[in-house]
């Protein structure tokens, strides 16, 4: 079953199909034919190669006429069996639509990225099928909010491959600007990856961030995320309120997260297994178990806690 990280992804070039064509060209300098519009095209292979062989994505470019097609493939771990569908993809594309056809693989591995890169040889003579990779050095940093807001879906990629770094925290902070006005389904999402994807040094400096005098906050969701820590330390008026009201702060979106992966409302019961587990394991290594493991396992994962 496909991770959340893969799915997310996935979903954000189905929200902005162009961005496919803007990554081929900005990050791998890939030349690109004229075209006038960027649409998602049905990903279903079968009715071309004698057997059910499904992309993540297929992002069509027209200008008038189909002129190019990016097969898009998010690949998080290395799958030998990839190497001989791959080729089936770009083939069964460039059938269908009469048109040049080319691979685009996003990978948040470096390692993956450069192995993901060698040439697919088909056979005898010179053919062959080179992947073009976008690992994580490759997706651009975008710290520039006006930029953010033009491009949202690019700058949630950005803090999926950058917010781990030095400099995650702006990048985050552009993200979340970015999300404010777009519809509250996708901002939601968005606000979620931008979470998950931060380093837990990147959490404390946000917070430490808002809480510096007159500072004027990029987004609702900032506020909110914040505030929220802040009200618990108010009412209680002792450190340990305080404290609490931090750990809340971080628990709330990873509780929003686990709910929306197992598409139902956590119990009290649960609530507070996880926030047990997040004390003793780190909200990183929380975050990581949510991204990698399916829903059933997800849900397995807490009764099991609760069975230690």
């Amino acid at each position: 079953m496909p991770s959340l990280l893969h799915e997310a992804i996935v979903e954000l070039f189905r929200n902005r199909p162009v961005m496919a064509a803007e990554l081929l060209h900005e990050a791998l300098g890939v030349p690109l034919p004229r075209f006038t519009e960027a649409r998602i095209a049905p990903a279903e292979l079968s009715d071309i190669i004698p057997r059910e062989l499904r992309a993540d994505l297929l992002v069509l470019l027209l200008d008038d006429r189909p002129v190019l097609v990016i097969i898009v493939e998010a690949q998080l771990q290395w799958d030998p069996d990839k190497r001989f569908a791959w080729p089936a993809y770009v083939a069964g594309a460039r059938a269908r639509y009469r048109c040049p056809a080319c691979l685009l693989v996003i990978t948040p591995d470096a390692a993956l990225a450069a192995r993901l890169s060698q040439p697919i040889v088909l056979g005898p003579g010179e053919a062959s099928v080179t992947p073009l990779v976008l690992g994580p050095d490759g997706v651009p940093v975008v710290k520039d909010i006006p930029e953010a807001r033009a491009r949202p879906e690019l700058s949630v990629l950005s803090v999926m491959a950058h917010g781990r770094s030095e400099g995650g925290l702006a990048v985050a902070i552009a993200a979340l600007a970015a999300s404010v006005g777009l519809d509250p389904e996708r901002a939601t999402l968005y606000e979620d990856l931008v979470l998950t994807s931060l380093s837990e040094a990147a959490r404390t400096a946000l917070e430490e961030l808002m809480t510096i005098p007159n500072y004027e906050y990029q987004s609702e969701f900032v506020r909110r995320y914040v505030q929220q820590g802040r009200e618990e330390g108010r009412e209680e008026g002792r450190e340990e309120g305080r404290e609490e009201g931090r750990e809340e702060g971080k628990l709330v979106p990873l509780v929003h997260l686990f709910e929306r992966r197992l598409r139902r409302r956590l119990s009290p019961e649960e609530r507070a297994r996880l926030a047990t587990r997040v004390r003793e394991e780190g909200a990183d290594r929380v975050s990581d178990l949510i991204l990698d493991l399916s829903a059933e396992a997800l849900g397995a994962w807490l009764v099991v806690d609760d069975e230690r």
